[in-house]
């Protein structure tokens, strides 16, 4: 397979998949290819950049966990977060009941959770 950047007449970009150039030609040769936006039959392919492997490796978006696990200071830190004294962030931690309805009192936005996610601090 490979994926076409195709533009019609009227500068309309979209793109297609083909199972190879030779179809796209085939496909092409007898007007079956029209622009997704207008209709026009009129399509040709636009400029693509190839895609160059990069030499150096790509960040791994997994290094940093997703949730900072604040444990009992969840009242506290959240308060923080809420009221810009603490820097934006999903966290997550302990907090009684009582403390919940605190903080949902004051318009800290908190949320139950039954289990613990696997990547935390």
């Amino acid at each position: 397979m490979i994926k076409f950047n195709l533009k019609c007449e009227h500068g309309h970009g979209f793109d297609s998949w083909f199972g190879s150039n030779t179809d796209y030609e085939k496909l092409q040769a007898r007007g079956l290819i029209s622009c997704v936006i207008c209709g026009s039959c009129a399509v040709s392919k636009a400029v693509m950049a190839p895609r160059v492997a990069a030499e150096t490796s790509a960040p791994n978006l997994r290094e940093k966990p997703l949730v900072d696990d604040v444990g009992a200071k969840f009242p506290d830190e959240a308060r923080k977060i809420h009221y810009g004294e603490a820097p934006n962030r999903p966290i997550m931690g302990q907090a009684k009941i009582e403390e919940a309805q605190a903080l949902l009192e004051e318009g800290v936005p908190v949320l139950p959770m039954g289990i613990k996610p696997k990547q935390v601090n």
